[in-house]
Order: C-alpha cells, then sequence, then structure tokens
C-alpha cells in the first residue's frame, strides 16, 4: 500500500481518518497472505466462525459474522467446493443445515490464522513489543471490543 502525502492538512490527524489508514493497510497485508493459502478474507472470516460455533445453522453463522444470508451461502458454497466445511442436517432441527469444518478445513484455518498473524506482526513491526500491547489495549477500548 502506497502513502498518501497528498491528504489534505484537515483530516491528516484525525484518529478516524488514521485509523482507516491502518485499516486498509492490515486488511491488504492479510489478503495477500490469505491468498498465498487460496483464501480470501471472508473465506477466513468464516472457517473461523465455523470452528468458533460448530456445529452452527448457516443463518446463526450470517448473524455471527454479520453477513448477508445470500453472501454466507456463497462463501459456503466455495468452503465446501474446496472440501474445507460440510453442512448436514442439524441433529437438533432438521429442517436446517449444521456446518462443520472437515480436517481439511482444521489444517487451511491453522495455516490461514498463522498467516494472519505474521501479517499482522508486519504491521505492527514499527513499534516495540510494549506499544503493540499498549495500542492493542486502547484499540480494544475504542473500538468496544472485549
Amino acid at each position: 500500500m502506497t502513502e498518501n502525502p497528498q491528504a489534505p492538512s484537515r483530516i491528516r490527524g484525525l484518529p478516524s481518518w488514521l485509523l482507516g489508514r491502518a485499516a486498509a493497510r492490515g486488511r491488504a497485508l492479510v489478503a495477500e497472505a490469505l491468498a498465498q493459502h487460496g483464501m480470501r478474507m471472508w473465506h477466513h472470516v468464516v472457517l473461523s466462525a465455523v470452528a468458533d460455533l460448530q456445529p452452527v445453522a448457516q443463518a446463526e453463522l450470517g448473524r455471527a459474522v454479520a453477513l448477508d444470508p445470500k453472501d454466507v451461502v456463497g462463501v459456503l458454497n466455495d468452503l465446501q467446493a474446496a472440501g474445507l466445511v460440510v453442512r448436514a442436517p442439524d441433529p437438533a432441527d432438521r429442517r436446517k443445515n449444521a456446518v462443520r469444518l472437515t480436517a481439511a478445513g482444521e489444517e487451511r484455518l491453522a495455516a490461514c490464522t498463522a498467516a494472519g498473524r505474521e501479517a499482522n506482526d508486519r504491521l505492527l513491526e514499527p513499534l516495540s513489543a510494549a506499544e503493540r500491547a499498549r495500542f492493542l489495549d486502547m484499540l480494544r477500548r475504542v473500538s468496544g471490543v472485549d
């Protein structure tokens, strides 16, 4: 991602603008890392959510990651075609499909999680370990994430 030295002076110092620039750089680094494993960002998000929630109904999965139901179906179709998830009738409610990771899905998720961490380490490379810890604490507080 290239620098933007032409950013208007009135916005250059705004936290919202700086956070947006940092987020865009972070997304680009993570997307590049995931692409090396044949994954896109939403595929990784959904795969991660399935791992946390499985077995999970498609509708619940969409709510958990704030993704439109038709987009969830598309991502799950891709993941299922790649052999990373399976959809089967939910034992608790046979009218619904429950999604689970396959062994290949677990392996891919582990590789992508490591790649994502490495990309985030590159993002935070200019900071010392103590600065990273403080920065992450501040981001959690500002974003309302516990």
